[in-house]
């Protein structure tokens, strides 16, 4: 998947943020399955920020790599607020980053777990926790441009907006 600029700018920016507040990042990704941590490290020095990436895809990953109740995805399933939550939870404790960002949805072609194509969920996990649910529209391809944009973006702003 090539990475829009709009992306890499945010990515840039994170990772300038980052740098100059002494702190770390680390990702778990479904839906985006690498691409958000992939637009972080396209930046040049994102080493001096960006400690590690889980990509659980599958609910046994989730559960096993990075600590999420079983319990929760059987009540909220895996597209879901509290799983996205746990996931940035799970990438804070397993990597022992400042934040972690996760980010759960559905790319397509089809709906899942009654959930349609486009809903996605993205945490922010460290010293300010913020989630936010996306309904995005378009193919497999731009819903997970559109969702790993949203997520570095979302990232960006708190971090801009942080004292």
């Amino acid at each position: 998947m090539a990475l829009p600029a709009e992306i890499i700018s945010l990515a840039a920016q994170v990772v300038d943020d980052l740098r100059a507040r002494g702190e770390t990042l680390s990702t778990a990704e479904s839906l985006t399955a690498g691409a958000v941590s992939s637009a972080i490290v396209t930046i040049a020095g994102a080493s001096d920020v960006f400690v590690g990436s889980t990509t659980a895809y599958r609910d046994e990953i989730k559960i096993s790599h990075l600590g999420v109740d079983p319990a929760i995805i059987t009540e909220h399933t895996s597209v879901s607020e509290e799983v996205a939550i746990a996931m940035a939870q799970g990438a804070l404790k397993s990597f022992g980053t400042t934040w972690a960002i996760g980010t759960t949805g559905v790319a397509g072609p089809n709906p899942l777990d009654g959930h349609p194509v486009g809903m996605v969920w993205v945490a922010i996990a460290g010293p300010v926790c913020q989630s936010i649910e996306l309904s995005l529209s378009g193919e497999r391809e731009s819903v997970r441009n559109a969702a790993t944009a949203s997520a570095i973006a979302t990232f960006a702003r708190i971090l801009r907006h942080r004292a």
